[in-house]
């Protein structure tokens, strides 16, 4: 596993495109509910990917073949486990706690795959420097969101909302480790088969439980277009890429950028105040990631 100056970039495209996904969601929102728009964007992407695989003439190996049903599993892995699972959960619980709230328990994937990768994934062992970045990149995050994360809005399945969001950041981490001990296949044409997968899973259920659209603007279709494009389309052949290649600790550092990128784009776009503790935990959050990948950023600098 390497985490070279392509995965750096990787990582960095991938917060960018996540961290401006919370305002195209905000947007989708007001035209269907929160699980069609979760399978919506899904089935979007599933389409775009199966299209890809098909014009490339790539395949993933029929279940009876060669370590087929060892991919097919992972595949369903990846797809429950970091989408389906996942998307339903936080469109359920965001309803009933704070977006504050949420934001920290994406930022706890980290530090949930850290034990995981040390124990499962060769060559991915937990270090000292390793884990005090990953701590100091999670207190930036916890600076950037304020306390205000931690207060009870006061509805009656608040704590049963807050173990969906923690869940959810555990699904992540498992997501992750599945995909990166997978055996070796084709990235796109993985990607395609776990989207694909997890559109048959969500898709039924925001059917039967929030029916059809209907009555939907054009700035929510644009909303969902985008969702299922980049940060869901785009997003997965990225991280399916970086897992297997860096790793999925190093994947899991995109979690502390993506509360920056959407406070940003809040601040330019949305008109929100930038909070006061912004640029503390911003400096926190770099110094975590660059302890945590010391070896690696050394190695790239090296050759550069």
């Amino acid at each position: 596993m390497e985490a070279s100056a392509i995965n750096w970039l990787r990582i960095l495209v991938l917060g960018v495109i996540w961290g401006a996904s919370f305002m195209a969601v905000s947007v989708a929102l007001q035209g269907i509910g929160p699980i069609s728009v979760a399978a919506w964007r899904i089935t979007l992407a599933a389409i775009i990917l199966l299209s890809l695989t098909r014009l490339k003439g790539l395949k993933v190996p029929a279940i009876t073949g060669e370590n087929g049903f060892k991919i097919w599993a992972a595949a369903f892995g990846f797809a429950s486990c970091s989408m389906a699972i996942p998307f339903f959960l936080l469109s359920w619980g965001q309803q009933y706690v704070s977006s504050g709230f949420a934001g920290v328990t994406m930022a706890a994937v980290p530090l949930l795959i850290l034990p995981l990768a040390h124990f499962l994934v060769p060559g991915d062992q937990l270090t000292l420097p390793k884990g005090v970045g990953f701590g100091i990149g999670f207190i930036g995050v916890l600076t950037l969101i304020g306390p205000g994360a931690f207060k009870s809005i006061g509805t009656d399945l608040e704590p049963l909302a807050k173990l969906a969001c923690l869940g959810a950041s555990a699904g992540y981490a498992i997501g992750s480790i599945i995909t990166r001990l997978a055996p070796k296949v084709d990235p796109i044409a993985f990607a395609a088969g776990a989207t694909t997968l997890a559109a048959a899973m969500i898709l039924p259920v925001a059917l039967i439980v929030e029916g059809l659209p209907n009555n939907l603007s054009a700035s929510a279709i644009w909303a969902i277009i985008f969702l299922g494009v980049f940060p869901t389309a785009a997003a997965n052949l990225l991280l399916v890429a970086v897992i297997r290649s860096a790793g999925p600790s190093f994947l899991s550092l995109v979690n502390y950028q993506v509360p920056v990128w959407s406070v940003v784009f809040g601040t330019l776009f949305l008109n929100e105040a930038l909070p006061s503790g912004t640029v503390a935990a911003l400096a926190l959050i770099l110094v975590g990631v660059g302890l945590s990948q010391i070896t690696a950023l050394r190695r790239v600098f090296r050759r550069g």
